[in-house]
Order: structure tokens, then C-alpha cells, then sequence
């Protein structure tokens, strides 16, 4: 008799598919053996089996076959093993599916009624990235050529990076610069030429970077400014607890989340409907936003 297999020893090709089962059955309503072969390249017949072991070894109350439409619904027991009942799961599906899409064939999504607002893509190359990742990897030292607003032209810096950081809007590298000897970001579409990777270990590593290791709150409210009313909206905009969000975040990326937010302090607008948010605890976040 074959043993069940716990959730933790599933094979990862395998609970990335069981994701896709759950994700699109759970909010297409609808799933078929063609999700599955589309996204994953395979057979029908290995689709099909795919989704008899998930529902005979893992879920076998979660789905039901609907002959009419010629795929499995969810049952009224329906309960997510592999991912969790929030709408993110499917959302950051879409998002994944329109952004491959002029490249692959995407999912049979309703991705169709769905639009993604992409940011300008700013390339980086791979001679860049390459020695980036591997100082990462290894803890090695780089010698690079970096513009900024403050010094326009290129100048020559060692850094000892240790993590890739995408903001939403640009990909940043946090290092420590031992020009200014501390912790910093450098924005990879401002390093110039191919950096170069040094010899030895740097003393410098993620274990040091009090910033990036020390996490703290970013705490938002609605604007005072608006009524009763439209702060409840607010609230539940941005789903609050009790007239707050408490948002966890390492101290180093605290402006960055204002920034995913849209909250400049320095910039408040006069108009409360289109400020909505503002920070609660604005005085305890200042050691880490710009000057």
C-alpha cells in the first residue's frame, strides 16, 4: 500500500502544480487539464494524473467533476493546501501570465478582463548582474563605476554587496561602500561598464548591516482631514485594523514602502481625498527616510 505523502515532501515540480490547481480552481471556478498543460509544457494524460494524486493523496473533498462544463469546480469543503484563500495568489497569477505573455503561450485566464499597468522596463545587463549575484553568493568585493544626482559623472567605488532589492519601480543592490564606510543602495541602471569582481572574502557582510537585520513598523492611518465616512472607506481600502495598518519592515527599506504607498511626507496635498493615507508614527521613521 502506498504511504501519503505529507505536504512538506511533495516534490516541487509537483506543489508548484497543485498550487496552480488550487489557485485557478479556487477563483476561475473552472479548472481543466489545459491550465496545466499550458503552463507546465506537459501531456494532457500527465495533467489529468497530476490532478487525480492531488485529489486522491492530498484533497479528495476539495474537487468535483462537472460533466456539463467539462472541468473540476470547487466543492462547498473546498480548503487550499498549497496556497492560502487571499485573492494575491491568483492576482500575482495574472500578473505573471501578462507579463510572459507576448513571449508564451499564457494560461487560459480571464486575464482577458484584466490590465497591468507596467512600469518602464529598465534593462540590466547580464555582464552587470553576472559579477553582482556572484559577490552576493561568494561575499566578494567589487570595483564598480556609479553615477548619481550628486556626482554625475562615473566614480569609482568597492562595494561588498549582499542582496538584489526590487522596489516595484527599479532593482537596487545593498552594499556596503567602503568609500563612505556604510551600508548603501546602489541602483543597478546607474552602474557604469562591467564591474569587477576582487580578490578575497570582504569583512563586510549582510551579518553587520544593522539597518538591513533591525525591522520596525511603517504604521498608516487615514488623513485626519476626512470625515468619518471616508475614513472607513480608507480602512477598509487598504484592509486596517482599528483605523491602522501596521506594516513590518526592515529599516533600510522603510522609504521605499512610502514609496509603494505614495506617501511623501515633505509633499503632503491640500486635498484630502486624493492624500487619503498618511503616516502615524512619521517621527520614529525619520533616521531611515532621505534627508
Amino acid at each position: 500500500m502506498k504511504r501519503k505523502q505529507t505536504i512538506a515532501q511533495v516534490r516541487w515540480d509537483l506543489a508548484l502544480r497543485y498550487r496552480l490547481i488550487e489557485t485557478v480552481a479556487w477563483w476561475e471556478g473552472r479548472l481543466t487539464t489545459v491550465h496545466l498543460t499550458q503552463s507546465f509544457g506537459i501531456s494532457r494524460q500527465q495533467a489529468s494524473k497530476d490532478i487525480n494524486t492531488y485529489i486522491t493523496e492530498h484533497a479528495p473533498k476539495n474537487l468535483t467533476y462537472d460533466r456539463q462544463i467539462k472541468g473540476y469546480v470547487p466543492s462547498k469543503q473546498f480548503k487550499p493546501l498549497f496556497i492560502d484563500d487571499s485573492a494575491s495568489a491568483y492576482l500575482h497569477l495574472l500578473y505573471q501570465n501578462n507579463a510572459r505573455a507576448p513571449h508564451v503561450e499564457g494560461l487560459a485566464l480571464a486575464y482577458a478582463h484584466t490590465k497591468v499597468l507596467e512600469v518602464p522596463d529598465r534593462s540590466i545587463k547580464a555582464e552587470i548582474l553576472r559579477p553582482l549575484l556572484k559577490a552576493c553568493r561568494e561575499h566578494l568585493r567589487l570595483d564598480i563605476d556609479y553615477v548619481s544626482l550628486n556626482s554625475p559623472d562615473p566614480e569609482g567605488r568597492t562595494i561588498a554587496p549582499h542582496t538584489l532589492v526590487y522596489t516595484g519601480m527599479r532593482w537596487h543592490v545593498r552594499a556596503y561602500c567602503e568609500k563612505n564606510r556604510e551600508y548603501r543602495d546602489f541602483v543597478l541602471s546607474r552602474l557604469r561598464g562591467v564591474p569587477e569582481l576582487m580578490d578575497g572574502e570582504t569583512e563586510n557582510g549582510i551579518s553587520d548591516d544593522s539597518q538591513w537585520n533591525s525591522e520596525v513598523n511603517v504604521i498608516i492611518k487615514p488623513d485626519e482631514r476626512l470625515t468619518s465616512a471616508q475614513k472607513a472607506i480608507i480602512e477598509g481600502d487598504f484592509g486596517m485594523v482599528d483605523g491602522r495598518l501596521q506594516i513590518p519592515c526592515r529599516q533600510a527599506l522603510v522609504k521605499y514602502v512610502l514609496q509603494r504607498y505614495q506617501i511623501d511626507p515633505k509633499n503632503m496635498d491640500p486635498k484630502p481625498e486624493a492624500q487619503q493615507i498618511v503616516i502615524e508614527n512619521l517621527k520614529e521613521l525619520k533616521p531611515w527616510l532621505y534627508d
